[in-house]
């Protein structure tokens, strides 16, 4: 029986602690690293990232855009990275954000869901501002084939406030009902006591009470953003998430491939011990 992807972040989050790291080969740092601006150099960026991260973290992030900006031979050294990353035991969040209606958004999730297919990841994100209902085929996609999906609901950026913080009449911010909109789904796919395999993006430097959020029911995971280089440290699990803390897969890139290909299990290291002892204080 295939393991629900709820539950295998969980096993994951228990296993190996919250740290993702993120796979993003912005132009700069691939100069850093010695490598060419070119889908061969982000290819071997991302293959090293992988090997670092095998057996020192359960999840990785790669940031699809960096590699589709060299076309087609970005996308295909996305799939060398996506397969070695899942061929050696980690979880794969394809960071996407794709989101659109009808046939579109169908191919969409059978690009990157469906077991087999060439940028087969274990989870997509995606964007749920044309309205969650558009999304329902692709969490269907995602039950059937033991895939995840992690919404975008609350978002650090601050253009995202006039949008995700706007209240409906009956008192609701938009972030607090797309919440809601995803666990209803999650209520009649999850059994008792299990994680629910669809998740939420919320950034690490999201205030709860201005985003409307409380808490999840059931518990799903939560992919964060913005901890690392962009401020939030791994003491904000409990600050910012509170009894949530738990379900937390705290994303980091420049935070650590800054550290250079010679760096990267050092900073890895580093970063592990830092969420492990804030999760025991």
């Amino acid at each position: 029986m295939t393991v629900r992807f709820g539950e295998r972040v969980r096993a994951a989050l228990h296993e190996r602690g919250p740290l993702c790291v993120g796979i993003d080969p912005h132009q700069s740092l691939l100069q850093s690293w010695g490598l060419e601006d070119s889908a061969a150099g982000v290819r071997e960026f991302g293959l090293r990232t992988v090997d670092a991260a095998v057996g020192r973290v359960g999840l990785v992030k790669p940031q699809v855009s960096f590699f589709e900006r060299f076309g087609s031979a970005g996308f295909a050294a996305l799939e060398d990275v996506m397969g070695a990353a899942r061929d050696a035991g980690l979880i794969v969040i394809a960071d996407a954000k794709r989101g659109d209606i009808g046939t579109t958004m169908d191919a969409y999730a059978a690009a990157w869901l469906t077991p087999g297919s060439p940028l087969e990841a274990d989870a997509l994100t995606v964007n749920p501002f044309l309205g969650v209902g558009t999304l329902h085929s692709t969490f269907e996609r995602a039950e059937s084939s033991g895939k995840g999906i992690f919404v975008l609901a609350a978002t650090s950026n601050p253009e995202a406030g006039s949008v995700q913080q706007a209240r409906s009449e009956a008192g609701a911010t938009v972030s607090a009902e797309i919440v809601d909109d995803v666990s209803a789904y999650n209520v009649r796919t999850t059994a008792a006591g299990n994680w629910g395999s669809l998740g939420f993006v919320i950034g690490a430097t999201v205030d709860w009470a201005d985003a409307g959020l409380t808490h999840f029911a059931p518990p799903a995971p939560i992919l964060a953003p913005g901890f690392g280089a962009q401020g939030a440290g791994p003491a904000d699990l409990g600050t910012r998430f509170g009894a949530n803390a738990s379900m937390v897969i705290a994303s980091e890139s420049r935070s650590i491939l800054s550290g250079g290909p010679n760096g990267l299990i050092a900073r890895i290291d580093e970063r592990v011990a830092a969420y492990q002892e804030a999760l025991n204080v």
